[in-house]
């Protein structure tokens, strides 16, 4: 058992720094959003389209579900899900971080990648959607690199100790 612990640990940490590292290394890679034209999405080719594509592989949306999936069986191996999911005790701060990684898990696959798919030519739709389109995956991925921040400082909270709940 302790073995199976240690490894929804690692998958759970490892799977995090990839999937949260990939919004960091947006906003470093890309500080402020510059709206494409029309020319880098009518032409597969171009460099603008070329650089989207090369990001876009997937590893990162997967680590999202591993990241919370190896959460989730955690606090489930520990009798714990219940009372984090209803924010009880001393598990309210992991709970909230739970609400949160689940709320940005939804934007990534629900929000982000649908708009990302049409932008990258994935599923067909007209340039202006396209467009369109990138402006709400930026915004979506955004909104996740700032949830972040309060998922890290929740799941630290719950784990030594409780500090918002005494």
């Amino acid at each position: 058992m302790f073995s199976f612990d240690l490894l929804l640990r690692w998958a759970h940490f490892m799977a995090g720094v990839i999937w949260i590292g990939h919004n960091y290394s947006s906003v470093i890679q890309r500080p402020t959003w510059s709206p494409l034209r029309a020319e880098d999405l009518s032409n597969d080719q171009s460099p603008k389209f070329q650089a989207l594509l090369n990001r876009e592989h997937g590893f990162f949306r997967w680590s999202s579900v591993v990241t919370w999936s190896a959460g989730m069986l955690m606090l489930w191996q520990k009798g714990w899900l219940a009372s984090a999911l209803l924010l009880q005790g001393s598990l309210l701060p992991l709970g909230i971080g739970v609400y949160l990684g689940t709320f940005m898990m939804a934007n990534l696959w629900l929000v982000l990648w649908p708009n990302q798919q049409r932008v990258l030519g994935l599923i067909p739709a007209s340039i202006e959607e396209r467009l369109r389109c990138s402006r709400r995956s930026h915004l979506s991925s955004r909104t996740n690199t700032m949830l972040s921040i309060p998922l890290l400082f929740f799941m630290a909270a719950g784990a030594h100790g409780g500090i918002l709940h005494a």
